[in-house]
Protein backbone atom coordinates (compact mmCIF):
# COMPACT_ATOMS: atom_id res chain seq x y z
CA UNK A 1 0.00 0.00 0.00
CA UNK A 2 1.18 3.52 -0.73
CA UNK A 3 0.75 6.75 1.16
CA UNK A 4 -2.71 7.36 2.64
CA UNK A 5 -4.04 4.05 1.40
CA UNK A 6 -3.36 4.42 -2.33
CA UNK A 7 -1.29 1.94 -4.30
CA UNK A 8 0.77 2.74 -7.35
CA UNK A 9 -1.09 1.59 -10.43
CA UNK A 10 0.14 1.24 -13.98
CA UNK A 11 3.17 2.83 -15.59
CA UNK A 12 2.94 3.36 -19.35
CA UNK A 13 6.14 3.76 -21.32
CA UNK A 14 5.22 5.09 -24.77
CA UNK A 15 7.38 3.89 -27.65
CA UNK A 16 6.94 5.10 -31.21
CA UNK A 17 6.63 2.69 -34.13
CA UNK A 18 9.94 3.73 -35.66
CA UNK A 19 12.16 2.19 -32.99
CA UNK A 20 15.37 2.51 -34.98
CA UNK A 21 14.96 6.27 -35.50
CA UNK A 22 13.86 6.66 -31.90
CA UNK A 23 16.90 4.86 -30.52
CA UNK A 24 19.15 7.29 -32.36
CA UNK A 25 17.89 10.17 -30.26
CA UNK A 26 15.68 9.26 -27.32
CA UNK A 27 13.73 6.13 -26.59
CA UNK A 28 10.79 7.22 -24.46
CA UNK A 29 8.70 10.25 -25.47
CA UNK A 30 7.04 10.00 -22.08
CA UNK A 31 6.33 7.88 -19.03
CA UNK A 32 2.84 7.91 -17.54
CA UNK A 33 2.36 6.63 -14.00
CA UNK A 34 -1.27 6.06 -13.05
CA UNK A 35 -2.75 5.30 -9.64
CA UNK A 36 -4.80 2.15 -9.19
CA UNK A 37 -7.83 4.44 -9.19
CA UNK A 38 -7.69 8.17 -9.81
CA UNK A 39 -9.31 9.81 -6.80
CA UNK A 40 -8.59 13.49 -7.35
CA UNK A 41 -9.02 16.10 -10.05
CA UNK A 42 -5.35 17.05 -9.59
CA UNK A 43 -2.87 15.71 -12.12
CA UNK A 44 0.86 16.30 -12.35
CA UNK A 45 3.21 16.64 -15.32
CA UNK A 46 6.94 17.32 -15.74
CA UNK A 47 7.77 18.47 -19.29
CA UNK A 48 11.39 19.51 -18.68
CA UNK A 49 12.88 16.71 -16.56
CA UNK A 50 13.57 14.29 -19.43
CA UNK A 51 17.19 13.14 -19.41
CA UNK A 52 17.40 10.47 -22.11
CA UNK A 53 20.35 11.89 -24.06
CA UNK A 54 21.42 9.60 -26.87
CA UNK A 55 24.97 9.48 -28.23
CA UNK A 56 23.64 10.56 -31.64
CA UNK A 57 22.10 13.74 -30.23
CA UNK A 58 25.21 14.56 -28.21
CA UNK A 59 27.36 14.03 -31.30
CA UNK A 60 25.36 16.74 -33.11
CA UNK A 61 25.90 19.17 -30.27
CA UNK A 62 28.76 21.59 -29.72
CA UNK A 63 28.41 21.21 -25.92
CA UNK A 64 29.22 18.34 -23.62
CA UNK A 65 26.44 16.53 -21.77
CA UNK A 66 26.83 18.47 -18.54
CA UNK A 67 26.51 21.80 -20.33
CA UNK A 68 23.46 20.60 -22.27
CA UNK A 69 21.84 19.45 -19.03
CA UNK A 70 21.98 22.98 -17.61
CA UNK A 71 18.56 23.65 -19.18
CA UNK A 72 17.05 20.47 -17.73
CA UNK A 73 14.74 20.53 -14.72
CA UNK A 74 16.91 17.85 -13.19
CA UNK A 75 15.28 15.34 -10.80
CA UNK A 76 11.89 17.07 -10.76
CA UNK A 77 10.39 13.76 -11.85
CA UNK A 78 11.83 12.17 -8.70
CA UNK A 79 10.54 14.97 -6.48
CA UNK A 80 6.95 14.40 -7.60
CA UNK A 81 6.93 10.70 -8.41
CA UNK A 82 4.76 9.86 -5.41
CA UNK A 83 1.75 11.59 -7.03
CA UNK A 84 0.10 8.26 -7.98
CA UNK A 85 0.27 7.22 -4.31
CA UNK A 86 -2.17 10.06 -3.67
CA UNK A 87 -4.52 9.04 -6.47
CA UNK A 88 -3.17 11.40 -9.14
CA UNK A 89 -1.62 10.55 -12.53
CA UNK A 90 1.91 11.77 -13.29
CA UNK A 91 3.16 12.37 -16.83
CA UNK A 92 6.91 12.74 -17.35
CA UNK A 93 8.75 13.68 -20.55
CA UNK A 94 11.43 11.33 -21.80
CA UNK A 95 12.99 13.69 -24.32
CA UNK A 96 15.32 16.30 -22.81
CA UNK A 97 14.37 19.94 -23.07
CA UNK A 98 17.47 20.69 -25.17
CA UNK A 99 16.12 18.29 -27.80
CA UNK A 100 12.47 19.44 -27.88
CA UNK A 101 10.76 21.84 -25.48
CA UNK A 102 7.33 20.56 -24.49
CA UNK A 103 6.47 23.87 -22.82
CA UNK A 104 6.40 25.64 -26.18
CA UNK A 105 3.84 25.67 -28.96
CA UNK A 106 4.54 23.34 -31.87
CA UNK A 107 4.82 26.29 -34.26
CA UNK A 108 7.42 28.21 -32.22
CA UNK A 109 10.14 27.38 -34.75
CA UNK A 110 13.38 29.36 -34.75
CA UNK A 111 14.54 30.56 -38.22
CA UNK A 112 18.03 31.13 -36.82
CA UNK A 113 18.29 27.37 -36.19
CA UNK A 114 15.98 25.68 -38.68
CA UNK A 115 16.40 25.96 -42.45
CA UNK A 116 13.23 26.77 -44.34
CA UNK A 117 11.44 28.60 -41.53
CA UNK A 118 10.27 32.09 -42.36
CA UNK A 119 10.58 34.90 -39.86
CA UNK A 120 7.20 35.73 -38.41
CA UNK A 121 5.88 38.04 -35.74
CA UNK A 122 8.37 38.82 -33.02
CA UNK A 123 8.47 36.21 -30.26
CA UNK A 124 10.77 36.86 -27.26
CA UNK A 125 11.14 33.12 -26.67
CA UNK A 126 12.19 32.39 -30.24
CA UNK A 127 14.43 35.45 -30.37
CA UNK A 128 16.26 34.25 -27.27
CA UNK A 129 16.81 30.81 -28.81
CA UNK A 130 14.19 29.04 -26.71
CA UNK A 131 11.65 27.90 -29.25
CA UNK A 132 10.13 24.44 -29.47
CA UNK A 133 13.48 23.19 -30.81
CA UNK A 134 15.92 25.14 -28.61
CA UNK A 135 18.93 26.79 -30.17
CA UNK A 136 20.66 27.50 -26.83
CA UNK A 137 20.83 26.25 -23.27
CA UNK A 138 21.27 28.26 -20.08
CA UNK A 139 23.27 31.49 -20.38
CA UNK A 140 22.73 31.56 -24.14
CA UNK A 141 25.23 28.83 -25.04
CA UNK A 142 24.56 27.43 -28.57
CA UNK A 143 23.65 23.75 -28.72
CA UNK A 144 24.58 23.06 -32.35
CA UNK A 145 27.45 23.80 -34.69
CA UNK A 146 25.14 24.45 -37.62
CA UNK A 147 21.49 24.47 -38.61
CA UNK A 148 18.84 21.75 -38.56
CA UNK A 149 16.55 20.91 -41.47
CA UNK A 150 12.85 21.60 -41.26
CA UNK A 151 12.23 17.86 -41.63
CA UNK A 152 14.34 17.18 -38.54
CA UNK A 153 12.39 19.73 -36.54
CA UNK A 154 9.02 18.41 -37.70
CA UNK A 155 10.10 14.84 -36.94
CA UNK A 156 10.83 15.78 -33.32
CA UNK A 157 7.46 17.46 -33.00
CA UNK A 158 5.66 14.48 -34.53
CA UNK A 159 7.45 11.80 -32.53
CA UNK A 160 7.93 13.47 -29.17
CA UNK A 161 5.95 16.70 -28.77
CA UNK A 162 2.62 15.40 -30.08
CA UNK A 163 2.52 12.10 -28.14
CA UNK A 164 3.20 13.98 -24.89
CA UNK A 165 0.54 16.61 -25.49
CA UNK A 166 -2.01 14.15 -26.90
CA UNK A 167 -1.62 12.17 -23.69
CA UNK A 168 -1.77 15.25 -21.47
CA UNK A 169 -4.89 16.51 -23.25
CA UNK A 170 -6.47 13.09 -22.79
CA UNK A 171 -5.69 13.14 -19.07
CA UNK A 172 -7.15 16.62 -18.69
CA UNK A 173 -10.30 15.75 -20.66
CA UNK A 174 -10.84 12.50 -18.77
CA UNK A 175 -10.32 14.18 -15.40
CA UNK A 176 -12.68 17.00 -16.31
CA UNK A 177 -15.32 14.49 -17.37
CA UNK A 178 -15.01 12.38 -14.23
CA UNK A 179 -14.62 15.09 -11.59
CA UNK A 180 -16.18 18.17 -13.16
CA UNK A 181 -12.85 19.99 -12.92
CA UNK A 182 -9.15 19.44 -13.63
CA UNK A 183 -6.18 20.93 -11.76
CA UNK A 184 -2.99 20.53 -13.77
CA UNK A 185 0.23 20.99 -11.80
CA UNK A 186 3.04 21.71 -14.28
CA UNK A 187 6.21 20.77 -12.38
CA UNK A 188 9.47 22.66 -13.00
CA UNK A 189 12.63 23.85 -11.29
CA UNK A 190 14.44 27.17 -11.59
CA UNK A 191 18.15 28.02 -11.40
CA UNK A 192 19.03 29.65 -8.11
CA UNK A 193 20.57 32.56 -10.02
CA UNK A 194 17.21 33.28 -11.67
CA UNK A 195 16.10 34.78 -8.37
CA UNK A 196 19.04 37.14 -7.94
CA UNK A 197 17.47 40.05 -9.82
CA UNK A 198 14.36 40.32 -7.70
CA UNK A 199 13.71 43.74 -6.21
CA UNK A 200 15.53 44.78 -3.09
CA UNK A 201 13.63 44.08 0.07
CA UNK A 202 11.88 41.06 -1.44
CA UNK A 203 12.34 37.72 0.26
CA UNK A 204 13.83 35.25 -2.16
CA UNK A 205 11.10 32.66 -2.85
CA UNK A 206 11.70 28.93 -2.71
CA UNK A 207 8.75 28.33 -5.03
CA UNK A 208 7.15 30.44 -7.75
CA UNK A 209 3.60 29.66 -8.82
CA UNK A 210 2.66 30.78 -12.32
CA UNK A 211 -0.99 31.17 -13.27
CA UNK A 212 -0.48 33.82 -15.97
CA UNK A 213 -1.72 36.46 -13.56
CA UNK A 214 -5.03 34.71 -13.03
CA UNK A 215 -5.72 33.75 -16.64
CA UNK A 216 -4.82 30.06 -16.22
CA UNK A 217 -6.38 29.18 -12.85
CA UNK A 218 -9.01 30.44 -10.44
CA UNK A 219 -7.62 32.39 -7.50
CA UNK A 220 -9.15 30.09 -4.89
CA UNK A 221 -7.34 27.10 -6.44
CA UNK A 222 -3.99 28.91 -6.54
CA UNK A 223 -4.54 30.14 -2.97
CA UNK A 224 -4.84 26.57 -1.75
CA UNK A 225 -1.82 25.40 -3.73
CA UNK A 226 0.18 28.29 -2.29
CA UNK A 227 -0.96 27.36 1.21
CA UNK A 228 0.19 23.75 0.66
CA UNK A 229 3.74 24.95 -0.03
CA UNK A 230 3.70 27.56 2.74
CA UNK A 231 2.42 25.00 5.23
CA UNK A 232 5.53 22.95 4.39
CA UNK A 233 7.71 25.91 5.40
CA UNK A 234 8.53 27.16 1.89
CA UNK A 235 8.50 30.78 0.75
CA UNK A 236 6.15 31.30 -2.19
CA UNK A 237 5.81 34.01 -4.83
CA UNK A 238 3.37 34.29 -7.72
CA UNK A 239 4.16 34.98 -11.37
CA UNK A 240 7.48 36.72 -10.75
CA UNK A 241 9.79 35.93 -12.39
CA UNK A 242 7.87 33.03 -13.99
CA UNK A 243 4.19 33.40 -14.91
CA UNK A 244 3.86 30.22 -16.99
CA UNK A 245 4.38 29.41 -20.66
CA UNK A 246 2.65 27.22 -23.25
CA UNK A 247 1.26 24.57 -20.90
CA UNK A 248 -0.52 27.00 -18.60
CA UNK A 249 -1.64 29.15 -21.53
CA UNK A 250 -3.01 26.21 -23.51
CA UNK A 251 -4.58 24.08 -20.78
CA UNK A 252 -5.65 26.72 -18.26
CA UNK A 253 -9.34 27.51 -18.76
CA UNK A 254 -10.68 28.46 -15.32
CA UNK A 255 -14.06 29.48 -16.76
CA UNK A 256 -14.43 25.82 -17.78
CA UNK A 257 -13.12 24.59 -14.41
CA UNK A 258 -9.81 23.59 -15.97
CA UNK A 259 -6.96 25.10 -13.96
CA UNK A 260 -3.25 25.00 -14.84
CA UNK A 261 -0.54 26.17 -12.45
CA UNK A 262 3.18 26.15 -13.14
CA UNK A 263 5.33 25.27 -10.13
CA UNK A 264 8.98 26.38 -10.13
CA UNK A 265 11.20 25.11 -7.30
CA UNK A 266 14.62 26.58 -6.51
CA UNK A 267 17.14 23.92 -7.56
CA UNK A 268 19.52 24.90 -4.75
CA UNK A 269 17.05 23.35 -2.30
CA UNK A 270 17.66 19.81 -3.50
CA UNK A 271 20.61 19.56 -5.89
CA UNK A 272 24.11 20.70 -6.75
CA UNK A 273 23.61 22.80 -9.87
CA UNK A 274 27.26 22.59 -10.91
CA UNK A 275 27.65 18.81 -10.81
CA UNK A 276 23.95 18.17 -11.56
CA UNK A 277 23.64 15.71 -8.70
CA UNK A 278 21.11 15.41 -5.89
CA UNK A 279 22.27 17.09 -2.69
CA UNK A 280 22.78 15.24 0.58
CA UNK A 281 19.35 16.30 1.84
CA UNK A 282 17.51 15.38 -1.37
CA UNK A 283 15.44 12.65 0.27
CA UNK A 284 14.42 14.91 3.13
CA UNK A 285 13.29 17.57 0.67
CA UNK A 286 11.44 14.97 -1.38
CA UNK A 287 9.58 13.89 1.77
CA UNK A 288 8.58 17.51 2.30
CA UNK A 289 7.32 17.73 -1.29
CA UNK A 290 5.37 14.51 -0.73
CA UNK A 291 3.34 16.30 1.94
CA UNK A 292 2.71 19.14 -0.50
CA UNK A 293 1.62 16.73 -3.23
CA UNK A 294 -0.78 15.09 -0.78
CA UNK A 295 -2.25 18.46 0.17
CA UNK A 296 -2.68 19.44 -3.49
CA UNK A 297 -4.33 16.11 -4.27
CA UNK A 298 -6.77 16.80 -1.42
CA UNK A 299 -7.81 20.04 -3.12
CA UNK A 300 -9.31 18.03 -5.95
CA UNK A 301 -10.52 15.06 -3.96
CA UNK A 302 -14.28 14.60 -3.53
CA UNK A 303 -15.27 14.70 0.12
CA UNK A 304 -16.20 11.02 0.37
CA UNK A 305 -12.86 9.96 -1.10
CA UNK A 306 -10.99 12.36 1.21
CA UNK A 307 -12.52 10.73 4.26
CA UNK A 308 -11.68 7.25 2.95
CA UNK A 309 -8.06 8.27 2.30
CA UNK A 310 -7.71 9.45 5.89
Amino acid sequence: MGIKGFRLGTVSRYRSADAEAEDRVTRLPFTLARPVAQSTSALFAAPHSGRDYSPAFLARASLDERAIRSSEDAFVDLLFDMAPDYGAPFLVAGAPRAFVDLNRAADELDPALIDGVRRGAHSPRIASGLGVIPRVVANGRPIYRGKLTLDEAQNRITRWWRPYHDTLQGLVDDTLSRFGEAILIDCHSMPHEALENLGTGMNRPDVVLGDRFGAAAASHVVDRIEYAFRDAGLRVARNMPFAGAYVTQHYGRPSRRCHAVQVEIDRALYMNETSIEPSADFHAFRALIADVVGAIADIGRPEDMRVAAE
